[in-house]
């Protein structure tokens, strides 16, 4: 019997390089890499961008509000 297959979204990584060089397109301001939550976060414009199949959603409407 074969072993399950993971979906590519919950083992896909981030390129660090990729990483090193995002910020945030409302405030320009640095983000923090949230693996657990798979998520990039702006603490100044108090959102998290989701990252779908290692690619990270950098649109303002698709990022979740941080309480």
């Amino acid at each position: 019997m074969s072993d399950a297959l993971v979906p590519l979204s919950l083992t896909a990584e981030v390129d660090p390089r990729l990483l090193e060089i995002l910020v945030c397109p409302i405030t320009h301001g640095p983000l923090v890499y949230d693996r657990e939550a798979g998520e990039l976060v702006s603490n100044g414009a108090k959102l998290a961008y989701p990252i779908r199949d290692g690619v990270p959603i950098m649109l303002p409407e698709e990022a979740r509000a941080l309480d």
